[in-house]
């Protein structure tokens, strides 16, 4: 019988669209226990349907102080590509946090991405890509904005939402921010990782849910089932070399690709 090692599997949709106070469809969330299948988890205030991204980043923070053990699948980048760090002369990851949150802004009430795209000038190339992004073609640069099926505006609306996160001392240290912390994630902790529901996305009936609502549905169901099958550590391990290795410490990884 497999030990599992979470008890609460939650699948976030993101989306960068507006502002942090926008409330926004396509900003998803749902949550799984080891049986039965993901249910949607609402907004608290009453009567209200959709999510905002700081309303999400404090319910993040509430799901992380709890006792449950919990793994959290956001579909953005956690990160951005080494050229990055090396322009802006960061030597890790949590630099870099803080670095895109005091230079993006975009955690503010009222800032949007295409305002700080003009305030700040754009961050990298489209063709500027992560180990993870060359590993898998279907990945778009965190850099690509403007195009269909890109994560980077929502890289670039959630990356200073994390920085808020890990702000908290008790989440910091409850927590294991996946890989940035290390491939080998120790069993008491809680994890954020990157996903990208696209490559599960077949694998679950949609039913009537919309379409960024069987993301966040099947990163949730595949959070779940990889446990319940005893082989999240193996995907938590990628073959890597040790240089590779190095590089996602910064870079980041999308958990699912090997």
């Amino acid at each position: 019988m497999v030990s599992l090692r979470f008890n609460n599997y939650i699948g976030i949709d993101y989306s960068g669209a507006k502002t942090s106070l926008s409330r926004l469809a396509q900003l998803q969330i749902y949550t799984a226990n080891p049986e039965g299948n993901p249910r949607r988890i609402n907004p608290p205030e009453k009567r209200v349907k959709n999510w905002c991204r700081k309303e999400l980043a404090f319910h993040l923070r509430e799901i992380l102080k709890s006792k449950k053990k919990t793994i959290i699948g956001i579909d953005h980048g956690l990160s951005f590509p080494y050229s990055f760090y090396k322009k802006n002369k960061l030597k890790n990851w949590d630099r870099m946090l803080a670095f895109v949150s005091k230079t993006w802004k975009t955690s503010n009430d009222s800032v949007t991405v295409e305002d700080a795209r003009k305030a700040v000038g754009s961050p990298g190339q489209a063709t500027d890509y992560r180990l993870t992004e060359k590993w898998m073609p279907a990945a778009k640069s965190v850099f690509h904005f403007d195009v269909q099926g890109s994560v980077a505006k929502s890289t670039h609306a959630g990356i200073p939402w994390i920085y808020e996160i890990i702000q908290d001392v008790e989440i910091r240290n409850r927590t294991h921010f996946w890989p940035f912390d290390g491939l080998e994630v120790q069993p008491d902790k809680n994890v954020i990782a990157e996903i990208f529901p696209s490559l599960f996305r077949r694998r679950y009936k949609k039913g009537q849910r919309s379409d960024d609502q069987h993301d966040a549905f099947v990163a949730s169901a595949w959070l779940r089932d990889m446990d319940k099958r005893g082989l999240l550590n193996y995907y938590f391990n990628p073959m890597l070399s040790d240089s590779e290795k190095q590089l996602v410490f910064l870079e980041g990884w999308i958990l699912g690709v090997l």
